[in-house]
């Protein structure tokens, strides 16, 4: 297959494109804000019942997402195997995907009276995207040739920050102008729940236009026998050779611990502007807004520092940046600063994601065809350390009385991810990387 082919890696791309819209309004916006209104009962209190178990709501929602990651967590590693023998990628591909669209588009059915089929429907979306991910990842190192991966990363990203931003902005302007859509401004729960139903459609429908170019089976496997055993003893395998890699293992332990702290201000910045800050619902739009529009100048920005000086001192340059981060959202009073610590937030979240993917991809070895089960420990590492970052970060604030010094004690888990960055060595690495002209068939 030719690598560097102007339409697949297009269509590579467009699916972040498609799918980019659940991170950004089933998890970060309106849907935990609905979920809250749903979840409140006339009394005040937030109690829930769910299949018979009576249960705080946020502790609901929380179990609810750390249940979907450590679903996907223990499946991803056996499934990406399985496909990687089967040379089916893009078939698990599009059934996370068919998974996850869906079930964000039966969200439109979300009320009191469907509370517990819904947040099961909640959970599906998560492990369809979580899942699709993995497989979608894993096609970076197949369609590309190893100096195109840190541009080609930080363009998948930046198109989903675009995307979603524009399907967020349409959901945003029909929740506080639902007159312009002929919705009765009473009907406070007919937009929102519109705009999980246009979540599900957008991700499926322009998710078309990614499996339709791209290849099914990149390097024509023939597989013989069981895929399910033949999976399994693929996957030790690979099990067995990354044992052998030291540099990617070092890296995977920085991975962790860094994006414990990336994941985890990304998950609470909202909660910290309403809890520390007391800031209106206005405000942490806008805040959202900034940072998902600054990341996509972010991504490309250290796509290019990557390319000059290299990626491990380009993400170690992030990992810095986010240190300062976090103390100086220690400091943060007022709605000014807030908006200012976002914009920085927005200028590395892109960048250390988008390089955080390319940088594994030319640490796994140029010879192997099991792209989707390296990716799967990849997706485990990430899974882990967000339970992980969260877990810690809630503990601090329950303990302390004040999510400051939760943000604040972040900057250990960059500190002990950036020791481990300086552990990684490699030309692959550590130089910039040459641009090649000619096309490479495989």
């Amino acid at each position: 297959m030719e690598k560097n082919n102007p339409t697949t890696t297009r269509a590579w791309c467009f699916y972040d494109w498609a799918n980019s819209v659940y991170s950004l309004v089933i998890i970060s916006t309106i849907f935990p804000i609905y979920y809250s209104a749903v979840a409140k009962n006339p009394d005040g209190s937030t109690w829930v019942d769910f299949f018979g178990f009576r249960l705080e709501s946020s502790v609901l929602f929380s179990y609810a997402i750390s249940g979907s990651f450590l679903m996907i967590a223990m499946l991803s590693p056996f499934l990406t195997a399985i496909a990687d023998y089967s040379g089916r990628k893009k078939l698990f591909l599009q059934l996370f995907c068919y998974l996850g669209s869906l079930s964000c588009a039966g969200l439109f059915f979300f009320t009191r009276e469907t509370f517990s089929i819904s947040l099961i429907l909640f959970v599906l979306a998560s492990i369809g995207f979580s899942g699709s991910i993995v497989f979608y990842n894993a096609y970076l190192p197949e369609i590309a040739t190893e100096d195109q991966y840190d541009r080609l990363s930080a363009k998948g990203f930046s198109m989903g920050y675009i995307g979603s931003v524009l399907l967020l902005i349409f959901n945003l302007a029909m929740i506080m102008q639902p007159q312009w859509f002929g919705i009765a401004a009473e009907n406070t729960s007919l937009p929102p729940r519109i705009a999980f139903l246009t979540t599900g459609i957008w991700w499926l429908g322009f998710a078309q236009y990614t499996f339709y170019h791209l290849p099914g089976n990149v390097y024509q496997r023939k597989p013989k026998g069981s895929w399910i055993l033949n999976g399994f003893r693929e996957l030790q395998k690979v099990l067995n050779q990354v044992k052998e890699l030291p540099m990617l293992k070092r890296f995977l332990l920085a991975y962790f611990f860094y994006n414990m702290g990336v994941q985890t201000v990304m998950y609470v910045a909202t909660l910290f502007g309403i809890e520390e800050l007391n800031l209106p619902s206005e405000a942490l739009i806008i805040t959202i807004l900034i940072i998902q529009l600054v990341a996509i100048g972010g991504a490309y920005a250290f796509a290019f520092l990557s390319g000059r000086y290299g990626n491990i001192r380009a993400l170690i340059v992030a990992v810095i940046i986010w240190i300062g981060i976090c103390v100086a959202a220690y400091f943060v009073r007022g709605e000014f600063d807030f908006y200012v610590l976002a914009a920085v937030v927005g200028s590395v979240m892109g960048g250390i994601q988008s390089l955080s993917r390319s940088t594994y991809s030319k640490l796994i070895p140029a010879t192997t065809l099991d792209h989707a089960s390296y990716f799967s420990f990849y997706d485990v590492t990430e899974k882990v350390s967000i339970v992980l970052g969260t877990l810690a970060y809630g503990a601090i604030a329950q303990i302390t009385g004040s999510m400051r010094n939760s943000v604040l004690a972040l900057v250990v888990f960059f500190a002990i991810g950036l020791i481990f960055l300086f552990m990684v060595r490699g030309r692959r690495l550590m130089e910039p990387q040459v641009q090649e002209q000619e096309p490479v068939r495989v």
